[in-house]
């Protein structure tokens, strides 16, 4: 967990202001602070809670600690943004790619991590004639950090993009990330009696050509993933490509789907759903003449783009 304190202050509203942020990860801490000739109070609490989460990695899980009614208001209770939309924007893009848990705390009552953005925010301001030294707040902020430690909760869903801190379904916001090549590549298999891949290759099946209708229904299925997978994001597809292994020996009909967009989020389910689409369609087709087939070891085989770059599963 990392803990962010922020504050901003102004030396008349509107006037020259100054923001602060305290971050705090484990034995180590970074002060981030700045001023702006003409601004607002609002404006400098805004980007000092901007400029402490810029200082976290993407996907940590972070507490911010603020004084400020306007940005609890805001963030948690659905207060109108009449102004600063592009402060707010921001914000709100550097939320959607961490975990953020708000805590307001009441200002001036000797809360040392408060307190020091307090006196930093100012100095930045020009309200106070020097700056604060870290040293004189450090020990008072550890102690309360280990107490907010000891009474945070276990988050059981950390790690899972999917599930808020409360365990609700959740679609990602991946309205923020960059459009970029993606590609995904799955496989599954239909093991069938090695009789059935002899009638297929013959196309002597009362239903028809097996191969030819299951590639169009795997393409399909891509098509349609986001419409059958709740929280799977609709994506315009560039490509859909399902091509087939016959293997009379092992009795064994080999699916490898491949599915390409550019797009904010990856294609996996795309792909995933290509080969299953195709699999179950190869069972529809097959089943009067082998109930026994099965479906097997759908998987994905790689994947390219995005933040993670390319990888390839074993």
């Amino acid at each position: 967990m990392i803990y962010i304190y922020t504050d901003g202050a102004c030396m008349r509203n509107p006037g020259p202001g100054g923001w602060a942020a305290l971050v705090l990860s484990g034995a180590e801490y970074q002060v981030c602070s700045g001023s702006a000739a003409d601004t607002t109070n609002n404006r400098m609490e805004q980007t000092a809670v901007i400029q402490g989460l810029q200082a976290t990695p993407r996907s940590s899980h972070v507490t911010v600690f603020t004084d400020s009614q306007y940005v609890i208001g805001t963030m948690t209770k659905g207060w109108k943004r009449r102004v600063n939309s592009d402060l707010w924007d921001a914000l709100e893009a550097l939320c959607n790619l961490r975990t953020v848990t708000w805590e307001w705390v009441r200002g001036h009552t000797g809360e040392p991590g408060n307190e020091f953005v307090d006196a930093q925010a100012k100095w930045e301001a020009g309200v106070r004639p020097t700056g604060p030294h870290i040293s004189e707040y450090f020990s008072g902020i550890e102690e309360g950090m280990s107490n907010k430690k000891e009474r945070e909760p276990e988050n059981p869903y950390r790690g899972l993009a999917h599930i808020d801190p409360q365990g609700r379904a959740n679609m990602v916001d991946v309205g923020v990330k960059p459009e970029t090549e993606r590609e995904a590549v799955a496989t599954g298999k239909v093991l069938v009696n090695p009789n059935v891949i002899d009638l297929i290759r013959d196309g002597t099946l009362e239903k028809g050509d097996v191969l030819a209708t299951a590639r169009l229904a795997g393409i399909m299925g891509a098509k349609q993933a986001s419409s059958l997978i709740p929280l799977c994001h609709p994506i315009p597809l560039n490509h859909v490509g399902v091509e087939f292994r016959l293997d009379a020996d092992e009795g064994v009909i080999e699916i490898c789907a491949t599915a390409k967009a550019i797009a904010r989020t990856g294609v996996e389910m795309e792909a995933l759903a290509a080969v299953l689409t195709a699999a179950l369609t190869i069972y529809d087709m097959i089943k009067s003449k082998d109930r026994a087939s099965r479906i097997d070891g759908v998987r994905l085989l790689s994947k390219r783009g995005g933040q993670s770059g390319d990888v390839v599963f074993e």
